[in-house]
């Protein structure tokens, strides 16, 4: 080999080192970022448990929004009763909303979640504002003024489509 060509084979060689080095971060950042191939198909597959926490969302605000000055604390029991019945119309619809199209929706009252989010979001001690706060079949209700208010409603809901299944806890608050 001559020393000319030598000299070329060194050069492609370095070149070809560069041209990898310089491909590295690419590569890395295809790979830090992911592949999604079928971004579409994902987002239908979310697609029913959002209508469902939009549809569980205007029903609870609804039915919330009538029970303060309707029932004393004492009667909160009641006002528990009354927002499940004003939502029951609600989930009997979206229970058999899509069933044609293959999509199946179970819904029901999680009381496990709404107690949850009734220590969290509920203060107590001396410094509190507002009365008790309690969890009642998956209502959360709270003392204000003497009356009951609804804070917040849980619910789980199963979803089922042709694509698969997806369980979903919703809770769904009343109050800013």
């Amino acid at each position: 080999m001559s020393e000319t060509t030598g000299e070329r084979a060194q050069l492609v060689l370095a070149a070809a080192a560069v041209v990898a080095v310089a491909l590295a971060p690419v590569v890395v950042a295809y790979l830090q970022l992911g592949y999604h191939g079928d971004v579409t198909a994902s987002e239908e597959f979310d697609a029913p448990g959002r209508n469902a926490d939009r549809l569980l969302s205007r029903a609870v605000h609804d039915a919330g929004r009538e029970v303060p000055g309707d029932y004393a604390w004492d009667d909160r029991e009641a006002a528990v009763e009354s927002v499940r019945d004003d939502v029951e119309p609600r989930l009997d619809a979206l229970r058999s909303s899509r069933v044609e199209s293959g999509t199946v929706y179970r819904v029901a009252y999680n009381q496990s979640a709404a107690e949850s989010w009734r220590v969290a979001n509920c203060p107590g001690g001396p410094d509190r504002q507002f009365g008790d706060c309690e969890a009642r079949r998956g209502v959360v209700v709270q003392e204000r003024a003497g009356e009951t208010h609804v804070l917040a409603v849980a619910f789980d809901v199963q979803v089922t489509t042709e694509r698969g299944e997806m369980e979903l806890v919703s809770v769904v608050q009343t109050v800013e």
